[in-house]
């Protein structure tokens, strides 16, 4: 697993855990102007996944970590990213991956009493290349 300082996040929450996973997929970017990413090819994605809040559930965790990889873990490992709904609009950049896996973090924690916030999702695609994303305040799309 990777193992490294992630970009912080400023925040006067009481707790914050991150949670790192990998994942196995693939994608491409349908577009002359990607060059070689118009091809078909695959990455191990190394993601981490910033929570914050104020409050613990009933069993004193801000949110379970299975929990956080499950949402994100089941639905892309070893799937062509274009396949998914979510990515008919727009192709699954590192950038737009980062954005759906928060949005779809995001729709979890909603559901859960104590309200904990996805602050930012890191997604590396190569040794030398990542995307932080940082939802703002009410940000749905």
């Amino acid at each position: 697993m990777l193992q490294q300082f992630y970009p912080q996040v400023s925040h006067s929450y009481t707790f914050e855990l991150n949670k790192d996973m990998h994942l196995a997929a693939a994608h491409y970017i349908d577009d002359e102007r990607a060059g070689d990413c118009r091809n078909m090819h695959g990455h191990t994605y190394f993601i981490n996944l910033t929570i914050a809040g104020d409050e613990l559930d009933e069993l004193g965790f801000l949110v379970d970590f299975k929990r956080l990889k499950t949402i994100v873990h089941k639905r892309y490992d070893h799937t062509l990213l274009n396949d998914h709904q979510e990515f008919a609009s727009r192709p699954p950049t590192t950038e737009e991956v980062a954005r759906q896996i928060g949005l779809a973090v995001q729709a979890e924690l909603d559901s859960m009493d104590n309200k904990p916030v996805c602050l930012q999702v890191l997604v590396r695609e190569t040794p030398t290349s990542y995307v932080v994303y940082r939802p703002k305040p009410g940000e749905s799309t």
